[in-house]
Formats: structure tokens, C-alpha cells, sequence
């Protein structure tokens, strides 16, 4: 028997899911993991070595070992994807009004900012120092960081090894990013609900996918209002500015969920014309693309993923970031 789990972290819903009894147990210590990476990794608290370390541009500042490995996959997944996946946009993220917790957003609306002067050069991401023999990182004078998605990637994969510990077939789903492990006792693959970007109570249809990672990107879900226009998360780091994108959303999927999470962002960032060096660099991806009229797209074996959108289904799990 599977048993699920939900509570809210990360400004976002989490739904744990575990075979056997003592996944039950393993799904409180997941949950206890990622309350504590939270006040560890998010730039909105500022007790967090994200802030330290923001706090500290220009200077070395011992990080965890935990932090360490996060920066040298962000350096890999920088380079590999030319620069459309870069952590150095918290001020162009900030700019646009993502200055506080989505939830607090919601809630109040974003303040205005300033008005935007001319986007001056800042250095660049991969200019980073890291002394690995100590775990010491260095950020530029003038670089700011958020790991996001990365951390919130990062978080689910450890997540779920960890219950996998207590259970052979578990999942992990936080805003988009899922961990899946093992199958289930009847051996059928994992049942994931694609969602219509437009629409968050309506699916699109149903995907079967086994052991690995998913993520789901979309420019219509963490979305506020500024200056009279409607503004989102994703920024495209060639302008600073919300991306303009191809499509409203982007599904991956991947041997793992932070490597789906990078490339669905990053391949909703750079649309058609990043396609070929993006999936060049990882041909072992799938991706699905939903336009706007809600029709979907993709790898040329996408739809080997893709099943009739039924009602009742073994074990959802929605993309809703």
C-alpha cells in the first residue's frame, strides 16, 4: 500500500508518497530534511548561508559541504547550457519585484521597485571562486545569488534518497520537481498528471514514467503584478527581464530531478532556437512543451510517455509549479 504525506515548504506544496509501513516513518524524517535545508538554502531568510554568502561578496566565506556540491553542479549545468541557466539574476529577479517569499506576494502584492536604470555589466557567474580542499566559496564584488531551483532540486533528490532508506518505492513532488524510486508493488510505472499552464484545475493529460526525475517549468504560475504589468520568475539572463518565451510551459524528464529541473528552465528560456545545443548536451532528456492554446509538443518520443488523461488514476502527482 502506498501512503502520502502533504505539508507545505519552500513556499511551495510538498506530497510525499511511500510503500509499506515504514515508509510512514521515512516520510516524517523527509519532511524534517527539507524544514531544515529551507532555513538553510532560501535567500528570503536571514539566518540562511544563502545570505551569508550574499552578504559576504568579495570575501571568502567557509560554506557547507552541502552548499559546495549545489555551486559546482550550478558551474557544470552553467556552462552546458550557455548561460541560460545562471544564479547570478537576484538583482534582475529582484528588480522585477521577486524581492520577497511568493507566499508574501501573494498575499500583499509586490512593491514597487525603483525605477530600472541601465543594466550595468556584473561579473559573471562562472567567475566564482571555490577553494574545494576547504570548502570556501568567494562570490565577485557586486554578484548576488539564487540557487532557486537548483536548491529546490537538490532538496527533493536528497529527500528522496532518504526515504527510500525506509521504502523501495517512494516519490518526492515540491512545485514541479519530483523524485520518483522504484516502481510500486504492481510493478506499473509512476502516474503524473500533466497540468494546463492555463489552468491549474485542468489537465492536459496523464504521463506513465518511471525511476528517475520530472520537472515542470511554466511562466503563468509564480506570477505578480508591477508597474501594470504582469511579471513571472523566470528571468532570461541575456536581457534581465522576464523571458519572453515560446511556450508557457516545459516539462522534463530526466535520470534525475535536478538535472529536469535546469533543463525545463532552460529550454523555456531559450525556446526553438536553443533547442538543438540544449538537447545536444543532454540527449538522454525528454521534453514536452505546452503552447498557448494548450497543445503539446516535444522529443521525438515524447508521446511514449503521454496516455489518455484518465480520472482515476494509481498515484497522482500534479505538476504545479
Amino acid at each position: 500500500m502506498i501512503h502520502s504525506f502533504e505539508f507545505r515548504a519552500m513556499n511551495t506544496d510538498i506530497l510525499l508518497a511511500a510503500e509499506g509501513e515504514r515508509g510512514i516513518e521515512g516520510m516524517q524524517a523527509a519532511r524534517v530534511f527539507i524544514d531544515e535545508c529551507e532555513q538553510r538554502f532560501s535567500r528570503f531568510l536571514p539566518a540562511s548561508e544563502i545570505t551569508d554568502l550574499n552578504r559576504s561578496a568579495g570575501e571568502w566565506l567557509p560554506v557547507s559541504g552541502d552548499l559546495m556540491e549545489m555551486f559546482q553542479l550550478a558551474l557544470i549545468f552553467h556552462n552546458e547550457t550557455g548561460g541560460l541557466f545562471d544564479p547570478a539574476i537576484l538583482p534582475d529577479l529582484e528588480q522585477a519585484g521577486y524581492d520577497r517569499s511568493m507566499d508574501e506576494i501573494r498575499a500583499y502584492g509586490a512593491m514597487p521597485q525603483p525605477p530600472a536604470s541601465k543594466r550595468t555589466s556584473r561579473p559573471a557567474f562562472r567567475e566564482i571562486d571555490i577553494a574545494h580542499a576547504d570548502n570556501r566559496i568567494r562570490l565577485p564584488r557586486g554578484m548576488q545569488i539564487d540557487l532557486g531551483g537548483i536548491a529546490k532540486g537538490w532538496i527533493v533528490e536528497k529527500a528522496a534518497r532518504l526515504l527510500n532508506a525506509y521504502a523501495a518505492a517512494c516519490a518526492v513532488s515540491a512545485g514541479g520537481d519530483m523524485s520518483l524510486i522504484g516502481r510500486p508493488s504492481d510493478g506499473m510505472d509512476w502516474d503524473v498528471l500533466l497540468e494546463d499552464p492555463r489552468d491549474p484545475e485542468r489537465m492536459l493529460s496523464q504521463l506513465h514514467v518511471g525511476p528517475g526525475g520530472v520537472a515542470s517549468s511554466s511562466v503563468m504560475k509564480r506570477t505578480w503584478r508591477l508597474g501594470g504589468k504582469v511579471r513571472h520568475h523566470l528571468i532570461d539572463p541575456r536581457t534581465g527581464e522576464p523571458a519572453h518565451t515560446d511556450w508557457l510551459s516545459v516539462s522534463v524528464i530526466a535520470p534525475d530531478v535536478i538535472t529536469a529541473d535546469v533543463y525545463a528552465k532552460a529550454i523555456l528560456i531559450g525556446g526553438q532556437a536553443e533547442l538543438p545545443h540544449l538537447l545536444n548536451a543532454r540527449p538522454e532528456l525528454t521534453y514536452i512543451a505546452v503552447d498557448r492554446n494548450g497543445r503539446l509538443s516535444g522529443s521525438p518520443h515524447y508521446r511514449d510517455y503521454i496516455h489518455d488523461y484518465a480520472t482515476e488514476t494509481s498515484l497522482p502527482f500534479e505538476f504545479a509549479y
